[in-house]
């Protein structure tokens, strides 16, 4: 089953994490905001529940004040008897923890003298409170221990019915809230996450239709300029260079075949002659096809040797071995090599090369470059023509053993080359429509130019303003350091 035919498992997407995770932190925010606003309104009646024990408390020194113990024993068998015997008690306690008078108490028997708040309360001298459960009974009581008189301590105790049924209330809510939080966070990340990855949609059915013959498809850009919008501008580009790159293959593919079939067609026309030779006796023949046959093998050898000596720099995978050189002296011993080229083909050649050159380099290597452009330029450069050779250091501060460069410049008064094929004539195999009659591989100034990088240069070429074309080796200069 092809990869566009299986669906994904639901629970291993993208979608359904992030919709975990949407949900999961949105229910323990919710978890929180209820749990915050609990603990806030339970503080609250707690504190409405203190508030009313205090204020009994002053009704009862009021009394003691005015009416003595009697008084204060007759209050607390009318507050009992009005705010209901189950709502409310009342002790008048001695501070040993005796009791002489109280509200009328068969409902709050169980609730006993505690002696270790009465301790606090003779310290702290302060009103103490205290939550106890009613026994047998399902709700819980507030119970405060403050002094009414000098030698005189009142115990009572209000029902926490209004805080029972909040707390019995809140839960239900509570219940009811985070199940609809939950669905709705769920419902929720799950449609924002398929929004938000619609565009990783839309990059997969993209790539699922991209096929070696098809390299048209393009994801939608939206112009968002979000991160999944990058993600398609990234994955378009990376598409127009694959685009560009199997172009280039094929391409090549064509120009190798066309170079490799013209050799080996004259290699196999060799053989034939020596095959339907009669003269079995004229050696000379033999000879001459044998070494024709071994020209073009050379040929043919030569041209799959540069074209590993450019894959293999391409890949990082070079060998050269570099080492202090004389580039003065390169340059000028190179030159000397053409001029008898120059001499058959009565072009003027001149060059010019300051002393005191010396990089870090792999020198046949490097001089190959150089003798391939030299070599296109006279090849390219009609009779009663010129090519000049220069070559220049350039500092860039007042240091020259650290910065700088060498510019070596081959100029010539060619053709020159069409604006539009400046940049392609250093691709391998391609040749422009002029010099397709003239012999080469239409490797020798993708070889250079990969060289010269390799060195941490470059070669450039622009037209002559008048006629022709120059060529710009550019090498960093003392380059001892940075090779």
């Amino acid at each position: 089953m092809s990869l566009s035919q299986r669906m994904p498992d639901f629970f291993r997407t993208i979608a359904f994490r992030l919709t975990v995770w949407y949900a999961g932190i949105f229910s323990i925010s919710s978890c929180v905001a209820f749990g915050l606003f609990f603990f806030l309104a339970t503080q609250t009646i707690l504190d409405q529940i203190d508030q009313e024990l205090i204020d009994k408390a002053g009704y009862f020194r009021t009394v003691i004040q005015r009416n003595g113990i009697v008084g204060a024993q007759n209050l607390a068998v009318i507050e009992a008897q009005a705010a209901g015997e189950k709502q409310i008690f009342f002790r008048l306690l001695y501070p040993t923890g005796e009791v002489f008078a109280s509200s009328h108490m068969s409902y709050w028997k169980d609730v006993s003298i505690d002696n270790d708040t009465i301790d606090r309360l003779m310290h702290k001298r302060v009103a103490v409170f205290k939550t106890a459960r009613i026994s047998d009974q399902e709700q819980k009581a507030r119970i405060m221990y403050s002094f009414v008189a000098h030698n005189v301590i009142l115990q009572t105790g209000l029902a926490m019915e209004a805080h029972s049924r909040f707390l019995s209330g809140f839960k239900k809510i509570f219940s009811i809230s985070m199940g609809f939080v939950i669905l709705f966070s769920a419902a929720s990340g799950m449609f924002l996450s398929r929004q938000a990855l619609s565009g990783v949609k839309a990059i997969t059915r993209t790539a699922n239709t991209i096929t070696g013959s098809n390299l048209e498809e393009r994801v939608p850009e939206t112009g968002s300029q979000d991160e999944l919008d990058l993600l398609a501008v990234t994955f378009n580009r990376m598409l127009d260079r694959i685009s560009d790159l199997v172009k280039s293959i094929r391409e090549m593919s064509d120009n190798i075949a066309h170079d490799l079939k013209s050799p080996l067609t004259r290699i196999r026309g060799f053989a034939e002659l020596a095959l339907i030779q009669d003269q079995t006796d004229d050696i000379e023949n033999y000879k001459a096809m044998a070494a024709n046959t071994i020209e073009e093998s050379d040929r043919l050898l030569a041209m799959i040797n540069t074209m590993l000596v450019i894959s293999r720099a391409e890949a990082g995978e070079s060998e050269f071995e570099f080492a202090p050189m004389d580039l003065s002296g390169m340059i000028r011993g190179a030159c000397d090599l053409f001029v008898p080229v120059a001499e058959d083909k009565n072009i003027l050649f001149t060059y010019d090369a300051a002393e005191g050159m010396e990089i870090n380099a792999d020198a046949p290597m490097l001089q190959r470059a150089f003798s391939n452009i030299i070599d296109n330029a006279l090849k390219f450069t009609p009779p009663e023509g010129r090519v000049h050779v220069s070559a220049e250091i350039s500092h860039g501060s007042a240091d020259p053993e650290t910065t700088g460069h060498i510019s070596i410049r081959v100029s010539d008064t060619g053709p020159g080359i069409d604006a539009d094929c400046l940049e392609k004539i250093f691709e391998r195999f391609f040749r422009t429509e002029s010099s397709r009659t003239s012999s080469g591989t239409g490797l020798g100034l993708s070889l250079a130019r990969t060289i010269v990088r390799q060195h941490r240069g470059d070669v450039f070429v622009k037209n002559r303003k008048d006629k022709g074309t120059v060529f710009i080796i550019r090498l960093p200069y003392r380059n001892f350091q940075i090779i």
